[in-house]
């Protein structure tokens, strides 16, 4: 196929996507009220081919969203409750001794786990221990699990969504920041506005008949996140993503004097990865064939948040990620 025309097909792509966005938006909100950024950014890590962390108080349906999400794209949906108690074992799978009756035969049989599966929700994922959060991410980097000896590949896509509650702390087993690097975004799910509580509790108190469609496959998935990796990007476009990550770090010498005042460590180079990545996913989102520094700009918060640690004077301060990473942004774009 020449250049010219396969430019031609993901231009057509890039169409078709901006109109199933909508529509799968429109299928969600059957079901789920609001957080309509929350699901856009869920859909930049899918067709990223990344993983995404989601943090948010109990009770705001982050379960709901992420099978409502799977089902409009016609995916595989597992849920792993994660316990102290929890194996790895429990996650990639066992083996059991299985007897023919026939014969009396006798062979080990493997039982897939859950981690089988396109879209894994991982609940709290910090309730476990390392060793079983270990088998998880190892599962997320490789897209594979090795299980009595032998090494299964994941069905594809492979999508995992770990959540975290941040009011909890106690008997938790914190993710360490290489790990926490692993994940592409890390998406803060918040309360519902007034009007959006009114309508959910009015909706969740009925009768509900209202199913999601099927506006994607898994097959689609697969061309698409292909498409995200052709997708042409500017030099200056990369350069504007790669000065945006060194500046927060506080040894570099153009860093502004907030992050060496607040920052102990800066993010890494895959923050820079990630945020050509997004951008890409998020410009083809909104119907566009290139990404510019604006949506480098939009990713910046869910990159970066759990990429940059804090010193204790920002928590003196009162100052968190969030507000250095939306500081540095601001001062950046009045550079440009």
């Amino acid at each position: 196929m020449t250049d010219e025309r396969q430019n031609g097909d993901d231009l057509k792509i890039v169409e078709e996507l901006k109109e199933a966005q909508d529509r799968i938006q429109q299928e969600i909100s059957k079901v789920i009220i609001g957080q309509k950024t929350v699901i856009q950014q869920l859909l930049t890590v899918l067709l990223s081919n990344g993983h995404g962390l989601l943090i948010g108080v109990p009770g705001l349906a982050k379960t709901l969203l992420i099978n409502t999400l799977a089902s409009t794209l016609d995916l595989k949906f597992s849920r792993i409750q994660f316990t102290p108690d929890l194996m790895p074992s429990d996650i990639t799978g066992t083996e059991i001794l299985e007897e023919e009756k026939s014969t009396g035969h006798r062979e080990f049989k493997f039982i897939r786990g859950p981690i089988f599966a396109n879209v894994v929700l991982a609940d709290e994922v910090n309730r476990t221990p390392p060793k079983t959060q270990a088998a998880l991410l190892q599962a997320m980097q490789e897209h594979e699990v090795t299980a009595a000896g032998d090494s299964m590949k994941l069905d594809e896509p492979f999508f995992v969504l770990a959540t975290q509650n941040p009011i909890e702390q106690e008997g938790t087993y914190p993710l360490p920041e290489a790990q926490l690097d692993r994940f592409m975004f890390s998406i803060y799910m918040d309360y519902p506005s007034r009007d959006e509580e009114i309508e959910i509790v009015k909706r969740t108190t009925s009768v509900q008949n209202e199913m999601p469609q099927h506006i994607l496959t898994g097959k689609d998935i697969k061309k698409l996140q292909q498409l995200i990796r052709r997708i042409p990007v500017t030099d200056h476009v990369v350069e504007y993503a790669v000065s945006l990550v060194r500046k927060t770090r506080p040894a570099e010498p153009d860093a502004p004097q907030f992050i060496k005042d607040w920052v102990s460590w800066g993010a890494g180079p895959r923050a820079s990865q990630y945020l050509i990545l997004g951008a890409k996913a998020q410009a083809v989102l909104l119907g566009s064939y290139t990404p510019s520094p604006q949506d480098v700009r939009n990713v910046a918060l869910p990159v970066l948040r759990h990429r940059i640690v804090t010193n204790f004077n920002a928590d003196a301060d009162g100052v968190d990620t969030k507000e250095i990473i939306n500081q540095l942004v601001q001062e950046m774009t009045e550079e440009q």
